[in-house]
């Protein structure tokens, strides 16, 4: 039987042991580890990897949303809370579940078959690459999102941020360009230049340029212009 790390991160004693005993019924999910903060629950992520959190939101000092914004790479997540005016906001996120405390034997089944469904689609993919169907968090200054890797149409440079577009929005990102395209899906991401990656699903139209460079045009109206290196090594990807 395939088994799974789970880490419970919730500052009430109680709210946790709860959270366990629902868990007894799955055996293929293992607890490795709790926290009552996001301080300590960071030291253990880092050391547990584990492959699903349960989250509570409202906690002192920094909520479960900071708690996503400070981590590299973000585990599968289902909040819990006793506060239901955040439920809009997480749906809103496309949080993979969210639970309302106390926890409902058949809402929490239906919660673990969500999860175990999503950990199979992520072992079909290499662990150093995340899936198109992967959800990312990102924290804006006062707006969070949480989208499908899927829907990122272009990323550009900022020094050692990067700025992502998706849905009509955007957002920065505490992350190198050269780190994020180590983590994307090659196949489907490209990096047209220094400064600019592009997803190709999203390509209107593909220009030649002078000195052998090409100008895309993506669906949004966005104009990349190609390096003459990376533009060959354009031409070479999509021959057959």
């Amino acid at each position: 039987m395939k088994t799974y790390k789970a880490v419970i991160i919730d500052d009430e004693r109680l709210a946790r042991e709860e959270v366990k005993r629902a868990l007894k019924k799955y055996p293929e999910f293992i607890v490795v580890g709790e926290a009552n903060n996001v301080d300590a629950a960071i030291k253990l992520i880092a050391n547990e990897d584990p492959d699903l959190l349960f989250l509570d939101i409202h906690m002192p000092e920094k909520s479960g949303f900071d708690l996503l914004e400070e981590l590299t790479t973000v585990p599968e997540v289902v909040f819990t809370t006793a506060y239901d005016q955040y439920a809009v906001k997480a749906f809103e996120l496309n949080a993979l579940d969210y639970l309302v405390k106390p926890l409902r034997e058949e809402r929490f089944a239906k919660t673990i078959e969500k999860v175990k469904q999503e950990l199979v689609e992520k072992a079909k993919v290499p662990q150093d690459v995340l899936p198109m169907h992967k959800k990312i968090f990102i924290k804006d200054g006062e707006s969070c999102y949480f989208i499908p890797i899927s829907d990122i149409y272009y990323i550009e440079s900022m020094d050692n941020y990067a700025r992502l577009y998706f849905g009509g929005k955007k957002a920065m990102i505490k992350r190198s360009l050269n780190l994020l395209e180590k983590k994307l899906d090659t196949t489907v991401f490209f990096r047209a230049n220094r400064g600019q990656i592009i997803n190709t699903h999203f390509i209107k139209e593909i220009h030649p340029h002078f000195n052998n460079k090409l100008h895309i045009i993506l669906i949004s109206g966005e104009k990349i212009e190609v390096s003459s290196r990376q533009s060959v090594k354009f031409k070479n990807w999509n021959s057959l």
